[in-house]
């Protein structure tokens, strides 16, 4: 959007926001408290009577708020803690909500072995449990084949054609990525945020909230768990990585999410194969998002997300040409890359 459509939004929401209380426009604050990787602002609208709300503008031409708005009534009415929704009007495009605070979830974090950091992870993780436990995935899009395909593909035409100017398929890719769906494929559908990631987790009260939920899809039990524990603010050992990975399992057996007869070493597999995934997939969105988008920081983020896709497919031994390919040409490319310059201009 253009300044002036952007400043045009801004005075409608004004506007809309001032009806839904009953207020002269005069009589409300509203300052920008967070933008997104989408076309969605977030603004915090100060009351009165001292008390605050969140307000989304999301522009229907680029974002349709529906699924937002469907996912939220239904988690809430699951018993799931997400913001309640205090009006809506999908016309305009905007979304009154609770406001939530300032606080995601990655502030808490004190470093990765921290103490605080670990006992937050563990928080999460059973958040995970009452997701998968409590919102049924029979309501939301498939994470079908042709969508982890999709996403699977990003990573060679954003990364490396469009980005490191390399227009050849790395040896093996096409082996590894049909492992890959395959392996996605095999395990039971749950419901998955798609992004549970520290970022879209905010502590209110000590309390996790679930927020940008809007992509919600039916997939694989192991997304949300990676999503997680190789997500972009911490990594850690191969043997933490492992133990809770088992403990979900063991979980998730228990709970019926996952068949007694699916074994540690074959869910421990599932994982990094679903690690591997997610990690070629945002290595193509933080390229996209830079080049296409013109969002900055993002690439300044790929060598993080290149050692979670070598640390998955390490116990992937039998794609042994990528992560040759991997160490021998990725990286050392990649890092000269990123000495070269990171912004848009540079490429």
């Amino acid at each position: 959007m253009t300044q002036a459509d952007t400043t045009t939004r801004f005075e409608a929401l004004r506007q809309w926001a001032a009806a839904q209380h009953e207020l002269s426009p005069a009589a409300l604050e509203l300052s920008l408290a967070a933008g997104d990787a989408s076309f969605r602002r977030y603004f915090r609208l100060l009351l009165p009577d001292g008390s605050t709300r969140m307000l989304m503008d999301a522009p229907p031409a680029q974002e349709d708020s529906r699924p937002f708005v469907d996912i939220a009534r239904r988690w809430r009415a699951g018993g799931l803690p997400v913001p309640v929704l205090h009006a809506v009007d999908l016309d305009a495009g905007f979304l009154e909500l609770d406001d939530l605070g300032d606080t995601p979830l990655q502030l808490r974090f004190a470093g990765d072995e921290h103490a605080d950091t670990l006992a937050w992870h563990e928080r999460a993780l059973a958040l995970i449990h009452e997701l998968q436990n409590r919102a049924g995935p029979d309501m939301l899009p498939a994470y079908d084949e042709a969508l982890l395909g999709r996403e699977l593909d990003l990573f060679p035409e954003w990364c490396l054609e469009r980005w490191l100017g390399d227009t050849a398929l790395p040896p093996g890719w096409t082996e590894l990525r049909e492992a890959l769906i395959d392996s996605a494929l095999a395990q039971p559908v749950v419901t998955v945020h798609r992004d549970f990631d520290a970022m879209n987790l905010m502590v209110r009260d000590e309390t996790l909230y679930l927020i940008d939920f809007q992509d919600a899809v039916a997939g694989p039990i192991s997304y949300d768990l990676i999503s997680l524990l190789r997500g972009r603010y911490c990594r850690f050992s191969p043997a933490r990585f492992a133990r809770w990975v088992e403990d979900f399992r063991q979980r998730a057996v228990h709970d019926g999410r996952l068949p007694g007869s699916t074994g540690s070493d074959t869910f421990q597999r599932q994982a990094q194969a679903m690690a591997a995934q997610r990690a070629l997939k945002v290595l193509g969105i933080f390229c996209r998002l830079t080049l296409r988008d013109g969002r900055s920081g993002y690439l300044e983020r790929l060598p993080h997300f290149l050692a979670h896709l070598e640390a998955s497919l390490v116990d992937l031994p039998e794609h042994t040409a990528f992560q040759r390919w991997l160490a021998e040409r990725l990286r050392p490319t990649l890092t000269q890359r990123l000495a070269a310059g990171t912004g848009p201009e540079a490429t």
